[in-house]
């Protein structure tokens, strides 16, 4: 298949490889040139626009931050819209809230162009060994037709309903991620203001019921070896915990838990955290407890 990828990130750069890597033809476009060409030296090609990316390909597929970002790549002066013709199928597998997905689908159908919310979780390791879980949102023939395009880049394919039903399970999914996380460095905190070995905690923590993915996530590679290179960075979560929350208060659903660990995230960003790894969330409240959860 003829596929455009747009947004070479953490997340899009590993996909788009995986799609030529299953015998695809991909063309890519990023805002900053530099990512593309990297992907072109390794056998993909470069477009200059969305919109050139829709003339030359059936499908076109974008992994970008945010919700204005998805309305420019696909309906913005240079978008993919303006270089579409009927049949084609568009995906985005950014984080957004449902409400963009279906104005984007809306202008799009108008085109005769079927529209796919289909965010995705597994992080960078993820989407580098084609793992990861795609929650797809739309029409069933639209999905059908995307879907070996997915089997090349996850491992977890859902279709969860018509179009933005993907959005809303992937601000599900952030929910729990925040919440989760939170917890976890209170947990550690707390653990290690009262003299308990971090790494320790980690180890009996990981075998009784306070288990968890992000458990295993946040403290062997990140928390416990100060690690804070951004795999996903706080700021990125902050937005997400934004559009979840705006949705609830959208459906009149409280989400208190929900809001107040977004909260702890803001204090995050105000304290100068917003490009670090969601896991540096912990150094605030180090600071306040005034002990580290590091190796001994």
């Amino acid at each position: 298949m003829k596929v455009a990828f747009i947004g070479l990130g953490t997340m899009g750069m590993h996909m788009a490889v995986n799609l030529r890597d299953a015998g695809h033809d991909v063309y890519v476009y990023n805002r900053t040139r530099s990512k593309a060409e990297a992907f072109v030296t390794a056998g993909g090609t470069l477009v200059e626009s969305p919109r050139a990316a829709a003339e030359q390909a059936d499908f076109v597929l974008s992994c970008v931050s945010m919700p204005e970002d998805v309305e420019e790549v696909f309906l913005g002066d240079a978008g993919a819209i303006h270089g579409s013709r009927p049949g084609q199928v568009f995906v985005d597998h950014s984080t957004i809230d449902p409400a963009t997905a279906r104005k984007v689908g809306a202008a799009l159908a108008e085109k005769h162009i079927q529209f796919i919310d289909a965010p995705i979780s597994g992080g960078p390791m993820g989407a580098e060994a084609g793992t990861l879980a795609i929650m797809a949102g739309g029409d069933d023939d639209a999905f059908a037709k995307a879907e070996p395009l997915f089997q090349a880049m996850g491992e977890n394919i859902f279709h969860v309903g018509p179009l933005g039903a993907g959005s809303v399970v992937k601000l599900q999914n952030q929910l729990l991620v925040g919440i989760n996380l939170a917890g976890i460095v209170e947990a550690m905190v707390l653990g290690a203001k009262n003299g308990v070995d971090p790494e320790t905690s980690y180890q009996v923590l990981g075998t009784a019921m306070g288990d968890s993915r992000m458990l295993h996530r946040a403290m062997p590679d990140f928390i416990l070896k100060r690690n804070f290179d951004p795999a996903f960075a706080i700021k990125l979560l902050v937005k997400d915990l934004r559009l979840a929350t705006q949705l609830g208060q959208q459906a009149s659903v409280r989400l208190l838990l929900s809001n107040l660990t977004q909260l702890v995230y803001e204090e995050a960003i105000a304290q100068g955290l917003a490009d670090e790894d969601q896991t540096a969330v912990v150094k605030p409240l180090e600071t306040l407890a005034k002990v580290e959860v590091a190796k001994a």
